[in-house]
């Protein structure tokens, strides 16, 4: 479970978002932005770093999500990071995207996959991962090109690894 502090941003995200009327899309911004941060270890350090003055942290949102995001999610990202929370904006979101989906009676399935997805192939894994768990699930995709293909799915502390490079590994392991 998160920290009271990243627990009390991940409302203060998601209660803005509603209020903007704004939910999905400011929820699928903040999920892109949070997999940017993690990505990038340089910008997490940037928009960590308490040494730099806010107005230049809050320049590097502003120049990184430019026209990209709506103008509710640069402003709570540039909360976020004004308020000396850079270091934990992906933990935020992370659990922010948790709790969205909790209060749909759903938990949450990061999927890594090398291509995106489109609505009918989410569905379906959706399904799949019904079948599999019994637990609905929102899925959220983050391409990742080390992938190769298939896919890795994160639901909690569950890893259900169903990539090329997993079953080339576990080909490799089975002739030696």
């Amino acid at each position: 479970m998160a920290d009271d502090r990243v627990g009390g941003y991940a409302d203060a995200l998601l209660a803005v978002a509603a209020a903007e009327g704004a939910s999905d899309v400011v929820e699928d911004e903040l999920f892109r932005v949070a997999e940017a941060v993690r990505a990038s270890e340089s910008l997490l350090n940037t928009l960590a770093d308490r040494q730099l003055p806010i107005e230049r942290r809050i320049g590097v949102v502003e120049d990184l999500l430019g026209s990209k995001a709506s103008p509710t999610t640069t402003a709570l990202v540039s909360m976020v990071v004004a308020n000396g929370r850079g270091a934990d904006l992906p933990a935020i979101v992370d659990e922010a995207m948790i709790r969205s989906a909790a209060g749909r009676n759903r938990q949450l399935a990061r999927v890594r996959s090398a291509v995106g997805l489109d609505d009918d192939q989410v569905q379906r894994l959706a399904q799949a991962i019904k079948t599999r768990t019994g637990s609905d699930v929102e899925i959220r995709v983050v391409i990742d090109e080390s992938v190769m293909g298939g896919l890795i799915t994160e639901i909690g502390d569950d890893v259900i690894d169903g990539s090329v490079r997993r079953r080339m590994s576990q080909l490799r392991e089975s002739f030696n």
